[in-house]
């Protein structure tokens, strides 16, 4: 019997996931990661289109990659986005087993259900990597592109910010501390990020 072939879009902690249940499934899973590397949030890049995470607590997120977690395999608790990106890498391809497949720096353009969809089940998806198109149909789609993608920067929420003569950004634009070295910062937020950028920025801003 055919196994069943799975799209699935995006390559960061949830795609890496949903690939080691269709594997468990016995499914195909292909995956498409616009990228040119695995581990999408928790990777660390200087590009501004994409968010950051400069540590990760392992127990926090535990919940969110059961059964597959992420982090026994380093065997720490606290670390810097690098040991995540390498936790990623070693339970790609130690813990799954052969089966599936990364297409990196490929976007999907277009996902829709083909036809015969009412009796097939399938779906039609459109794919772009090195300026070329293409067309594959897929017996299902899982979208794991994370719900941090786009960032929410509520300025409606503060009146008269725009008399502020300052500089406020989302914290996915933060990268480094420099810019704020000796300057008075206030950071809007006590989750992850939030307390990641108050340590980082108190070690060169006047106060934070």
């Amino acid at each position: 019997m055919t196994k069943k072939r799975i799209a699935v879009i995006g390559g960061g902690a949830s795609g890496l996931v949903s690939i080691k249940c269709c594997l468990d499934e016995g499914l195909e899973p292909v995956c498409f990661e616009r990228t040119d590397d695995i581990g999408g949030l928790w990777r660390f890049q200087v590009n501004l289109q994409h968010p950051t995470v400069l540590f990760v607590e392992y127990e926090n997120h535990r919940s969110l990659h059961e059964p597959y977690y992420m982090m026994p395999a380093l065997g720490v608790t606290l670390c810097e986005e690098s040991h995540v990106r390498e936790d990623a890498h070693i339970q790609a391809e130690v813990t799954a087993p052969h089966g599936y497949r990364f297409s990196f720096q490929t976007t999907v353009c277009s996902v829709k259900k083909r036809p015969d969809f009412p009796t097939s089940g399938q779906w039609e998806v459109v794919t772009e990597s090195e300026g070329k198109k293409e067309v594959n149909v897929f017996d299902g789609v899982m979208v794991c592109t994370g719900h941090h993608t786009q960032a929410h920067l509520p300025l409606e929420s503060f009146p008269g910010i725009e008399k502020f003569k300052g500089q406020y950004f989302h914290s996915r634009d933060y990268k480094n501390p420099e810019p704020f070295t000796e300057k008075r910062v206030i950071v809007i937020g006590i989750g992850n990020s939030g307390v990641d950028l108050a340590v980082e920025t108190s070690h060169v801003a006047k106060q934070v």
